[in-house]
Order: C-alpha cells, then sequence, then structure tokens
C-alpha cells in the first residue's frame, strides 16, 4: 500500500497534475471538467437516441439513417478518455482508491461493448428495421441506456465518495 501511496504521490506531484490541480487558469481543470461533460453529452445522448429508437421511440425516423450519429459518437468518447485521463492526473488517488470509479469504468466498457453489438446487428445487415425488432436487440438496447445511466452516475458520485482526496495528506 505503500508502494501505491508512493507512485500516485509522484504523480499529484508532477508539474502536469499540479497545474491541472492548482492553475486559477480556466484552460486547466474548468476545461476538462468542460470537455468532459461534452463528450459524455455526445457519447451517452447518442447512444440513447439509438437505443430509444430501436426500443421503439421516434418510428418515424428511421433507424439506418442513425448509423452516421455513431462517429460523433465515438468522437465523444475519445473527448471523454482524453479529458478523463487529465482529470486522473489532477487526482490520481481520488480516484484510485475509490471502488466508485471501478464501477464508472466498467459500465463504460460494457456500455460499449453494447453500442458495437448494436451496430453489428442493426447497422451492419440490410434489413435495419427487422434486426431492430429481435429480441436480443432490445435487450442491447436496454443495456447500454442502464450502462450508460449508471456510469454517468457513478462519476458524478466520485465528488462524494472519495476517502482520500491527495496521497500526501495520509
Amino acid at each position: 500500500m505503500a508502494a501505491l501511496f508512493a507512485v500516485l504521490g509522484s504523480i499529484e506531484s508532477s508539474a502536469l497534475s499540479t497545474w491541472l490541480r492548482e492553475s486559477p487558469s480556466l484552460l486547466a481543470f474548468p476545461l476538462m471538467l468542460s470537455v468532459h461533460a461534452i463528450g459524455m453529452g455526445l457519447a451517452a445522448g447518442i447512444n440513447a437516441a439509438v437505443a430509444l429508437r430501436v426500443l421503439g421511440v421516434a418510428p418515424a425516423v428511421p433507424l439506418d439513417g442513425m448509423q452516421p450519429f455513431l462517429r460523433v459518437m465515438w468522437a465523444g468518447f475519445w473527448m471523454n478518455a482524453a479529458s478523463g485521463i487529465a482529470l486522473l492526473i489532477a487526482y490520481p488517488t481520488k480516484a484510485l482508491t475509490n471502488p466508485d470509479f471501478y464501477l464508472k469504468l466498467t459500465l463504460i466498457a460494457l456500455a460499449l461493448a453494447s453500442v458495437r453489438a448494436l451496430d453489428r446487428r442493426v447497422f451492419r445487415t440490410s434489413a435495419a428495421r427487422e434486426a431492430a425488432l429481435e429480441p436480443v436487440v432490445r435487450r442491447l438496447a436496454i443495456a447500454s441506456l442502464t450502462c450508460w445511466a449508471g456510469a454517468i452516475i457513478a462519476g458524478r458520485l466520485l465528488a462524494y465518495t472519495y476517502t482520500q482526496l491527495l496521497a500526501s495528506w495520509r
């Protein structure tokens, strides 16, 4: 455990971590939080729109016309990944000692797996409308919605459920 806190402490004492955490610049922590929120909106929001359409919401919207939005969803995911790494560098102890962080990552991985499966089953076939009616596709849509909602909640709870903010505060 002492070795873990030594590694976390060395990350926290790096110039990048200190700048992200302590700089008054809007380009530091506030920008990373903003990019993270925008990326989450794109990733989870577009995924939710596709999943809800698969579940029968807005039947007049052609399902196969939604496939190009998945590229934007992936762009949002990569925005989240990059900004999430920056946020992790700012407060590694806060995140890496919190089980909630690992729950968030697990739910994101499951959400991404479900959207990839939806993409293969719905958009990579010639009959998107018929594919959306399959029970397995509907279960994937429900799983996707559930995982994204859980990941967002777990991520938000990270601000309140940590037990150790910085390694140096032991």
